[in-house]
């Protein structure tokens, strides 16, 4: 079967998606979350493209881009291939680290941008990972409502904020409650929670990701530690269509507590 042709864009906006491969999480620790960041900023580098906004998750990564004149897949691949290489070499393992090729969507119209860019920010709080995109660290939220500190010159946001309002505080502020506006927006991205309904399933992708992490697999372990057994109920409840009921069952505790951890 052909591969269907990439859509292209007029303006040359494009928001792009990049998931691991097997829905493995590529990007679990802070440093690997770094190094794909670096990864951006020496394509960047090479080759000139504006960077709107960014959202790394643990197994996908959402970018906003402007290519200019520059070519597409030219600027994916290279940021891709260098952080295979790192993470084959961390990992100590061959084979491919992305699944397929990168997903993209062209943004033709300044609504659409925003909205792509409301989007990308609100992935963690979507993903139930937490209750508001400011209290995501690897998003490219901060450099919005505080570029003074946390705006980097990588991070074009100033075009964004632009499009909102001519005063910078202004446009900051309607960008924050633009951010947190509910709004049912479709845009490319993955089934997150893959259809795992059943306790088995569950156990299964549990160990699989522990086992990414070099924590330690068994239930009890995780019973018995506060700071695992919250990161498997976030996990869990981020990745699977599991209830709290039977979360708290595979886990072995009480429903209270997965009831009472903030995502």
């Amino acid at each position: 079967m052909t591969r269907r042709a990439r859509e292209m864009a007029e303006t040359g906006v494009y928001h792009i998606m990049l998931r691991g491969n097997e829905r493995k999480s590529i990007l679990a620790s802070d440093g690997e979350k770094q190094f794909f960041l670096d990864c951006i900023r020496g394509k960047q580098n090479e080759t000139n493209f504006s960077l709107y906004a960014y959202c790394l998750m643990d197994n996908h990564v959402h970018l906003l881009i402007n290519i200019q004149d520059n070519e597409l897949a030219s600027i994916m691949k290279g940021i891709a291939t260098r952080y295979a290489f790192f993470y084959n070499n961390r990992h100590n393992r061959v084979g491919h680290v992305f699944q397929d090729r990168f997903k993209s969507e062209p943004i033709e119209d300044e609504r659409y941008l925003l909205a792509a860019v409301r989007y990308i920010h609100n992935n963690p709080v979507k993903a139930g990972m937490v209750s508001n995109p400011e209290d995501y660290r690897w998003s490219s939220y901060w450099a919005y409502i505080q570029p003074e500190l946390f705006g980097e010159e990588w991070i074009d946001s100033a075009s964004i904020l632009g499009i909102i309002a001519l005063d910078r505080k202004s446009a900051i502020e309607e960008f924050i409650r633009f951010s947190k506006d509910v709004v049912e927006e479709t845009f490319i991205d993955i089934e997150e929670k893959s259809g795992i309904k059943t306790l088995d399933e569950g156990g299964c992708i549990l160990r699989e990701y522990l086992k990414q992490e070099g924590l330690p697999i068994t239930i009890k372990e995780i019973k018995e530690n506060q700071e695992l057994r919250q990161k498997a109920i976030v996990f869990l409840r981020a990745n699977t269509q599991l209830s709290q009921r039977k979360i708290a069952i595979l886990l072995g505790i009480d429903k209270s507590i997965v009831e009472k951890v903030k995502l």
